[in-house]
Order: structure tokens, then C-alpha cells, then sequence
């Protein structure tokens, strides 16, 4: 069983997953953590030092090394994923798959006090966040729309949209 969670960043996909995992008593892995740990760099360095043409190859190549393992798991994808290459059909043939649908207004308001942990976030400044995430979810949308299943997690606690996935596996 190999079930992958998908969408855009601050949708709920590692704190979902985590719960998730226990709860089927699989392993949980996180595609980022997956590379940084394998790479020996941060995703962040990674960017730096090697560039995101680089950062995607390797992604791709990351991912289809842990869904072609024989291991059961539950992934979580970074955002941009299932976005480049032919990682979409693939994750499609090799997965249970779950997108984890969150509004523009979801997102910002678990991004905007995230600056810290978030990079990406940060290098944007609040003032443009839900503007920058607009578009990033109008590009994104129609690969995350591609999963069997769409799980609307707004307005829910973790336990809510693990429960409603569980109903579905």
C-alpha cells in the first residue's frame, strides 16, 4: 500500500501523513526530508548552490525510487511535484493518491506566521503571500485536481481529514 498526499504548501500533507501512518502502521516519509537527507543538504541549499532544474531531476528521481520500493508508506510530496516531468502519471500508476484541498485564504492564514520556517515565504513578504499563492494554486491546480481523491481539509482538525482518508483507503 502506498498512499501519497498532495497540494499546495501549508495544505496539512506531513501533518496529515504523520497521523496517517500511525494509524495504518505504515512508515510516513516526506519527499523533502527524503532528498535533504540523501543529498546532505537543505532544500534551501539545495536551490542555492545547484539550481531548481537540478532540485527536480533529482526529485523525480527520488520519487520513483521510493514508489517502485516493494515498502507500504505513506508520502508526502512537496508542493511542486507533481507539477514537472511525467511525476504525475507516475505517482497515478504507483499510488493510492489524495489531494488535500485548501482554500487561498487557508493557506495564507497558516503561512503568514510561518516566515521563519518558510524561505520561500519569507523571501515574499506578507504583503504580496495571498497574491503569490493565487497564482501559484491557479498553476498547480489542474495536477493536483488529477488525484482519485480530494479531501477539503478548511474549517477540519488533523483528526477530521485522517479519518475521512482512512474511510477511503
Amino acid at each position: 500500500m502506498k498512499i501519497v498526499l498532495l497540494g499546495y504548501m501549508a495544505s496539512g500533507k506531513s501533518a496529515v501523513g504523520k497521523i496517517l501512518a500511525v494509524n495504518l502502521n505504515v512508515q510516513f516519509v516526506d519527499l523533502d526530508n527524503f532528498i535533504e537527507e540523501r543529498e546532505k543538504l537543505s532544500i534551501a541549499q539545495i536551490f542555492q548552490t545547484k539550481g531548481e532544474i537540478y532540485f527536480r531531476k533529482i526529485e523525480g528521481v527520488y520519487l520513483r525510487e521510493l514508489l517502485n520500493s516493494k515498502e507500504s508508506f505513506v508520502l508526502s510530496l512537496g508542493g511542486g511535484t507533481p507539477c514537472y516531468g511525467n511525476n504525475m502519471d507516475f505517482i497515478e500508476n504507483k499510488s493510492t493518491l489524495f489531494y488535500l484541498k485548501a482554500s487561498i485564504t487557508t493557506i495564507f492564514e497558516r503561512l503568514k506566521n510561518e516566515t521563519s520556517q518558510r524561505p520561500l515565504v519569507a523571501a515574499i513578504g506578507a504583503e504580496n503571500l495571498k497574491e503569490y499563492i493565487a497564482k501559484h494554486l491557479f498553476e498547480r491546480t489542474p495536477y493536483y485536481e488529477r488525484a482519485q481523491n480530494t479531501i477539503l481539509v478548511n474549517d477540519k482538525n488533523l483528526a477530521q481529514i485522517v479519518d475521512e482518508i482512512m474511510s477511503l483507503c
